[in-house]
């Protein structure tokens, strides 16, 4: 599982830019593939963006000179689009016939291939690969006059995953799509309207968390003045909130969806200790997502916690194995044993999921390697199924161990002595229960929007 894109933005402020900036270092572990800012002084818009992390991307230099009073900024994770492509590192800025707008999208469309070959055969021209550049295009080619209408107008014909950042001349838009996958907050600073895709941005800044902007809500501000309207025909949506937020994606310090991310997953871990429980000496996390629920496991088994893998924060993505024969070394170069905790011990190592299973092999025999008498493996979610569709980089349904294999079967596999999953119901409950309205597709494959068979074998190829 990788993580997606990250959306900043804030109306009606001198320090919008280095705001966005703050915001968007916040919003880091969303996307790590490039970042970008667009800001207006009410006349034009100016914009940087590159490859690499916000730290690298912006300077001291290129922030001085993004001067304006509104901004939008994005982090990119590619979850649809070639992430080797400039074309494709947002916020997207177009200059059309009636003015610039820029766009900061999270999320995947699943008619975005439909709906850019309709585009494509009216005349439109593509920069890049994103589904992102379909809703611009949409904008653009509207009959609609005002520009409020056409957005709407656009927005009636996507289906799919998308908090956006909508920002012209004179206007920043905040929408959530009609199902509400992802997650978008709405705050205050000094007076400032604020939004960002997790609080934890707000925390940083010093802005006041207000609410989540609602699944098929636009909030339009404009002239300081704040209007809410509805996404045309989203009333009938069935709400759909991505509760993988809460297992893997989210930081553990930020509030979405309503509820602290931190306290949701100390319950997986609570009651995961009270449906799988285990006879052992201590309780260790695979961090970091793992933190969180092992001290609620710990907490609720009474077994002491202990922090038995220590991780390098300083990995990128691009580490490159030299040899074949160190294959293993992905695996250790990110994570190292503590053999003086571990040594003797039965050891209950708690992880957020299991994808493929060879990561979570390495780290038994890793544990083992170590001095772990026992490794019993916890997950604090349920057994992971079906790919997503709607913004989470999963691999296809043939290449996820628990699609084919029982957990049994994935227990041999990993070498632990004992697997245990948290239920479905169980995590439901600990993120506050069926009212929420989660969307649950990658554990049993109840898709709240059918996904095309074309989007599906597109995913097998990429």
């Amino acid at each position: 599982m990788k993580e997606f894109c990250g959306v900043f933005g804030i109306y009606n402020n001198p320090n919008a830019a280095y705001y966005t900036y703050l915001g968007l270092y916040a919003l880091q572990h969303r996307g790590q593939e490039s970042a970008g800012i667009a800001v207006t002084n009410g006349k034009r818009i100016t914009y940087h963006r590159d490859f690499g992390l916000v730290s690298s991307v912006f300077s001291d230099e290129s922030l001085r000179r993004l001067t304006g009073h509104v901004a939008v900024g994005h982090n990119r994770y590619s979850t649809s689009g070639a992430s080797d492509s400039p074309d494709n590192i947002q916020p997207i800025v177009v200059s059309y016939k009636n003015g610039q707008m820029a766009i900061a999208h999270n999320g995947n469309l699943v008619n975005a291939l439909e709906l850019r070959e309709q585009l494509e055969e009216e005349g439109s021209i593509f920069r890049g690969t994103s589904d992102s550049e379909v809703i611009v295009h949409l904008i653009v080619k509207s009959k609609k006059r005002k520009f409020l209408e056409r957005l709407m107008d656009a927005l009636s014909k996507l289906k799919g995953a998308y908090s956006l950042l909508v920002m012209t001349n004179k206007k920043l838009i905040a929408i959530r799509d009609p199902w509400g996958f992802r997650p978008l907050c709405m705050g205050e600073l000094d007076g400032s309207p604020v939004f960002a895709s997790e609080t934890c941005a707000f925390d940083l800044i010093g802005a006041r968390y207000i609410r989540d902007v609602e699944p098929g809500e636009v909030v339009l501000i404009e002239n300081g003045q704040m209007k809410s309207y509805r996404i045309p025909g989203s009333e009938g949506a069935r709400r759909s909130q991505c509760i993988f937020e809460f297992v893997y994606f989210a930081r553990p310090d930020s509030k979405i969806f309503g509820k602290s991310v931190y306290e949701v997953r100390k319950e997986f871990g609570r009651l995961l200790a009270r449906e799988n429980p285990v006879e052992a000496d201590i309780v260790i996390p695979v961090p970091d997502s793992g933190v969180v629920p092992a001290l609620g496991y710990s907490h609720e088994s009474g077994i002491p916690f202990e922090m038995g893998l220590i991780r390098n924060h300083y990995v990128g993505r691009t580490f490159i194995k030299p040899q074949q024969k160190m294959r293993d070394i992905g695996v250790k170069v990110k994570l190292n044993p503590v053999p003086e905790l571990l040594k003797g011990k039965r050891v209950v190592v708690i992880d957020d999921s299991i994808v493929r299973g060879t990561t979570s092999r390495k780290i038994v025999r890793m544990l083992r390697e170590a001095g772990a008498k026992e490794v019993h493996m916890r997950i604090s979610s349920p057994p992971t199924k079906w790919p997503c569709y709607f913004g989470i980089d999963t691999p296809t349904r043939d290449q996820l161990i628990a699609s084919s294999h029982s957990v049994e079967e994935i227990c041999r596999y990993i070498e632990a002595d004992s697997l245990g999953y948290l239920s479905l119901e169980g995590m439901i409950k600990a993120a506050g229960g069926d009212g929420m309205g989660y969307c649950t597709a990658c554990f049993n494959g109840d898709y709240p929007i059918e996904v095309p068979e074309r989007i599906v074998e597109q995913a097998k190829k990429e």
